[in-house]
């Protein structure tokens, strides 16, 4: 796991940067780095330009996350960060900051204050308790309004109705736009990079 193509330095790298978005594309398995353990209100998030985990904010109600959360490195997508991941069927918290194998089952459609805000909803790839898990129809209809009702009432005591979860798609379209989401970090991000 985690195969860098990168010398031994000195310095921390920034896995945004350094970690291709795919470590097996024939597979649908990519890499992510958790930001949320599930069951947090707290919202962390990656500094971008250098890679250390900030808290982002403190919820604005008691909703928390019901999916661990994450990003997909060498992604930018059209809200400006790195792409988005759900991971779901977690039995144990994970450690914000770690690098994850993930294995795609989907994707989520949201647009939240007018951008599009896709979500990719993947299982942990070696977590045998996730093997039966191929789409997102697995996890069932509960799973499908929970995850609504979550992304469309985060951020409703202080900015109401700004979330809205379009539709729910299979791996082939979470493989679609992870290689968009790619393809806009080679063209807007990476040129911004200094060696």
């Amino acid at each position: 796991m985690a195969n860098i193509n990168h010398k031994p330095s000195r310095y921390m790298l920034n896995l945004l940067h350094v970690l291709p978005p795919f470590a097996d594309e024939a597979n649908g398995i990519v890499n992510a780095i958790v930001e949320v353990s599930a069951g947090s209100i707290n919202k962390y998030e990656l500094i971008t330009e250098s890679g250390q985990l900030k808290l982002d904010r403190v919820g604005y109600s008691s909703l928390a996350y019901p999916f661990t959360y994450g990003a997909i490195p060498m992604t930018w997508d059209f809200d400006g960060d790195p792409l988005d991941v759900e991971i779901v069927n977690v039995t144990e918290p994970l450690v914000p900051g770690s690098l994850v194998e993930l294995r795609i089952i989907g994707v989520m459609k949201f647009i939240d204050g007018g951008e599009v805000d896709d979500k990719i909803i993947a299982v942990l790839k070696d977590d045998r308790r996730s093997d039966h898990i191929k789409s997102v129809e697995d996890l069932g209809e509960y799973f499908i309004k929970e995850t609504q009702y979550f992304w469309e009432n985060i951020k409703a005591l202080k900015k109401p109705g700004t979330g809205k979860v379009e539709t729910f798609h299979g791996a082939d379209e979470g493989i679609k736009v992870i290689k968009e989401c790619a393809e806009k970090y080679d063209k807007e991000y990476a040129p911004k990079l200094l060696d």
